[in-house]
């Protein structure tokens, strides 16, 4: 089988690695990069033999099967919908839209074309995670923090959409159950946007989910804590960490029984090679898609559901400032 032609829109920190990764494989053939910024397209064109740069999207239609879209969220619908309409395959960087109707809108028409539709939820293919999803457990509570230092080039959405949407993605991907509630709080504080939220999902059978995201931390840190019947998870995507406890056979002391716990530790991964190896499998028929435009679309009506009830507490707080002048009731 001939490598897929590939190309990449949008090279800026993230697509460049996308262009790499493209370029490294041999079921891929990079062909061409696209970017607003035409010096910044031929920078990185001229890292790889043979990849052209390219001044418009619309430049790649007769000359590529695949593509990965690294543009600002405001910009995913607009760009990926002329090549899901052509049949030509998306990796789509996540958030996948800004509105669900445009979710939709992506979805429906991958569907009428037959195109390969994935997005760029990275964090499925960290090697922990990889490892717990081996043995599958039934969550009944998830506690998960994702903590980074302010960095301005992904403040173009809010902290929801740029950096628990991770972790609102893997926690419906393990739970697979319908939302029947969501609470919020959360602050601006460096951005125009939310820096910092806190989220309590419920679940229709029964379990819930503590949610914490914030861009304005000291330190970095991702991870999750699962909790299951007779057993405890702890998942550690920075450092690549599972650790799982369970009730052992054997007692501590008569009627106390024993806890057993196992550690796992794993190497430096490359994630991005790994979600794109997925993509072409997928494109070849040799694999489902890893996480589907449906998957996108779900993580993507929680983070805007969570957004809103964020604002709804924000409003609400706004009303009881001192000095306010409201309507009398």
């Amino acid at each position: 089988m001939s490598p897929c032609r590939c190309a990449v829109i949008g090279v800026g920190y993230l697509g460049r690695f996308h262009a790499q990764k493209y370029a490294q494989l041999p079921a891929a053939e990079l062909v061409a990069v696209v970017d607003a910024d035409f010096a910044r397209a031929e920078e990185v064109a001229a890292e790889f033999p043979g990849c052209k740069a390219l001044r418009s999207p619309h430049e790649l239609h007769e000359i590529i099967d695949a593509v990965s879209i690294a543009v600002p969220t405001q910009l995913h619908f607009a760009t990926a919908k002329p090549f899901l309409e052509k049949g030509i395959h998306v990796l789509l960087e996540k958030p996948m839209t800004v509105t669900i109707k445009e979710a939709e809108i992506l979805n429906q028409i991958a569907t009428m074309s037959g195109s390969i539709f994935q997005i760029g939820h990275l964090e499925r293919f960290n090697p922990a995670f990889l490892a717990f999803r081996e043995h599958p457990v039934n969550p009944v509570f998830i506690e998960s923090h994702r903590l980074a230092p302010y960095k301005p080039r992904g403040a173009d959405v809010n902290v929801v959409l740029d950096l628990m949407i991770h972790d609102v993605d893997i926690i419906l991907h393990m739970v697979n159950s319908d939302i029947t509630s969501i609470a919020a709080s959360g602050a601006k504080i460096l951005s125009p946007t939310l820096d910092i939220v806190n989220a309590r999902i419920e679940f229709r059978n029964g379990c819930v989910a503590n949610v914490t995201a914030s861009r304005v931390s000291q330190k970095t840190e991702r991870k999750m804590r699962i909790f299951a019947d007779q057993s405890y998870h702890t998942l550690d995507f920075q450092e690549r960490r599972l650790r799982r406890y369970r009730l052992s056979e054997k007692e501590q002391l008569p009627g106390i029984p024993e806890i057993a716990s196992e550690e796992f530790s794993f190497e430096q991964s490359d994630a991005l090679k790994i979600e794109i190896e997925s993509f072409l499998r997928a494109i070849r028929g040799e694999s489902s898609v890893p996480v589907t435009g449906s998957d996108g679309q779900r993580a993507l009506e929680a983070a805007i559901a969570i957004t809103e009830r964020v604002h709804d507490r924000l409003d609400a707080r706004e009303k009881f400032k001192p000095g306010f002048r409201g309507e009398a009731n």
